[in-house]
């Protein structure tokens, strides 16, 4: 999540570029430095890779002509990992390689060869984020050094989705603890048990958060597709920032059960690809009614079993798009992006319209944060009572940080977690009127200007540049932010990439009302089609080298 959405009162349209530098960054620590050399092995070359920049169809065809084996894929991806995430460029976004993943692809193989093929995950390496309960041999820990020794009990729903699909869960990814809610001063994708996360394309760059290593993962091709999960930005700014495709659900489409949670208005999981393509056939296995998350019934009849009929090349024609206006000047070179998008969409058959949802979002989003707050309380307070944690409360959490304030909190305390404690139930009048405004607010500017303007979605950058990693100021974003109005709305949100600034990406936001992910999927893969702007990274050290 970025936490700093919530804190920065009424600056949601955007902050100012006149500032902003781009080239070495100037503050490292031992934890932060890159290492010495550009591309630190043969096998940190992307090209180098045979399975480099593979999609989920390019491995079944290789599969299913018996070239490769889910086995033989799975132990690549594997040594990728060893090769780049835990030496050579060292990303660190991979916090926990599952020790049982050749048996399951062996097994999957079995299965193939009994001529029983589950569907387009069967033998498809997948990672999730270390926030999700998995019941195997890993932990989930939301990367904090308290939950480091927790087995979760049963598999998160989505997990078991996902091993119903015949997905290889490969491993777990590292996050901003807490999913970054636990200081104002956080370094996006730092967390105790993970350590820094870094970007693939510039090693002393944010890889932003709170998915941070899904994003990274998936970028630098260390397996096909990784779940995230985002309350405020958590998915799309790290792929945006990553190169790739994010794309956050309409909340009560994928099942939160069995995930560390922070807000039961705002959370959800969601595909992060490097294809438009791959992110629809994940979400196609992950979107599902669960009894055990209320408010997935609202999903029943709104999902659909395939979202991969939806991608049409052609899907732009007759499509009515608006843009957030005051995203349309703030950095020259994201403007050039922009500008050039915006011709592709109209050149595609798409109308653009100036728009101003982040005003109309700004009067109705004053007590985000406090909610958020009320939320994470109750909700990381009912996790940990059934956890197989020491700590069964966030209570116990605050104080085994300040008992291990050396391993826990080397860099940044943990003001957010505090404040939560020290905030009523959810039945405090402040936070039942407060979440009343913001929800049916939102809904409502949203759907006011996207009815007066017969939009199909809005668009916009979705983050700035990649700021550099700094574990003394922590966090710098760098402007735009479209993460907000669907954040929380509860509405959808893809981010395909638009392009790079300086050799870091730049992300494309596409978002719309409730359950039209099939839309969005829509335009954004017709987008892909014609921009192909995913470039993968290549590890370079800095921005300026000189």
């Amino acid at each position: 999540m970025n936490r700093r959405n919530f804190l920065k009162a009424g600056s949601l349209a955007g902050l100012s570029f006149s500032a902003l530098g781009l080239g070495a960054c100037a503050t490292t620590t031992a934890n932060t430095q890159p290492p010495t050399t550009e591309t630190s092995s043969a096998q940190a070359n992307p090209e180098s890779f045979d399975l480099n920049e593979a999609t989920i169809q390019d491995l079944q065809r290789r599969m299913a002509s018996g070239e490769l084996t889910s086995k033989a894929i799975t132990q690549r991806y594997l040594d990728r990992i060893q090769a780049v995430d835990k030496s050579g460029p060292k990303l660190n976004s991979v916090i926990e390689v599952n020790p049982d993943a050749l048996q399951i692809a062996e097994a999957m193989d079995q299965e193939r060869k009994a001529g029983k093929v589950r569907g387009p995950l069967h033998g498809i390496p997948v990672m999730v984020k270390d926030n999700v309960d998995t019941h195997d041999k890993m932990s989930t820990s939301a990367g904090a050094l308290a939950l480091a020794q927790n087995k979760a009990a049963k598999d998160a729903f989505i997990v078991g989705k996902l091993r119903e699909a015949g997905a290889v869960l490969i491993g777990k990814t590292n996050l901003s603890e807490w999913a970054n809610f636990r200081s104002t001063e956080s370094s996006s994708g730092w967390s105790g048990r993970g350590g820094q996360t870094r970007n693939a394309y510039v090693l002393d760059r944010t890889p932003c958060g709170s998915s941070s290593g899904s994003g990274v993962a998936v970028s630098a091709n260390l397996c096909v597709v990784a779940v995230g999960t985002e309350t405020n930005g958590s998915i799309v700014c790290p792929s945006a920032v990553s190169g790739v495709v994010g794309f956050k659900p309409t909340v009560g489409l994928v099942s939160r059960s069995g995930i560390i949670p922070i807000s039961h208005t705002q959370d959800t999981a969601g595909p992060i690809a490097r294809t438009v393509t791959d992110a629809a056939l994940l979400l196609s296995v992950l979107a599902a009614v669960d009894p055990a998350d209320a408010v997935t019934k609202e999903s029943t009849g709104k999902a659909h079993p395939d979202y991969t009929k939806f991608l049409d090349a052609n899907g732009l024609k007759g499509k009515h798009i608006g843009v957030e206006k005051s995203f349309l000047q703030g950095h020259i070179a994201i403007d050039a992006l922009l500008q050039k998008a915006l011709e592709q969409l109209k050149s595609q058959g798409a109308t653009i319209v100036e728009v101003e949802v982040m005003k109309s979002i700004r009067e109705v989003s004053g007590a985000s944060f406090k909610i958020l707050q009320y939320e994470f309380k109750d909700g990381v307070n009912n996790y940990l009572a059934t956890a197989n944690a020491p700590v069964k409360s966030l209570k116990d959490v605050i104080a085994y940080n300040k008992q291990h304030e050396a391993q826990s909190m080397p860099y940044f305390k943990q003001e957010i977690l505090e404040m939560s404690e020290k905030l009523g139930d959810l039945n405090t009048k402040e936070y039942k009127e407060a979440v009343a405004k913001q929800v049916s607010g939102s809904r409502a500017a949203i759907d006011k200007i996207m009815q007066e303007h017969k939009l199909d979605a809005i668009t916009g950058p979705t983050y700035g540049p990649s700021w550099c990693i700094d574990l003394v100021n922590g966090d710098s974003f760098t402007g735009y932010g479209l993460s907000t109005p669907a954040a929380i709305s509860g509405y959808p949100h893809i981010t395909v990439p638009l392009g790079q600034v300086q050799s870091l990406p730049i992300g494309l936001s596409f978002f719309g009302r409730a359950y039209t992910e099939p839309e969005l999927l829509r335009i954004a893969y017709a987008y892909e089609q014609v921009s192909k702007n995913r470039k993968a990274p290549t590890f370079l050290k800095t921005t300026n080298p000189s």
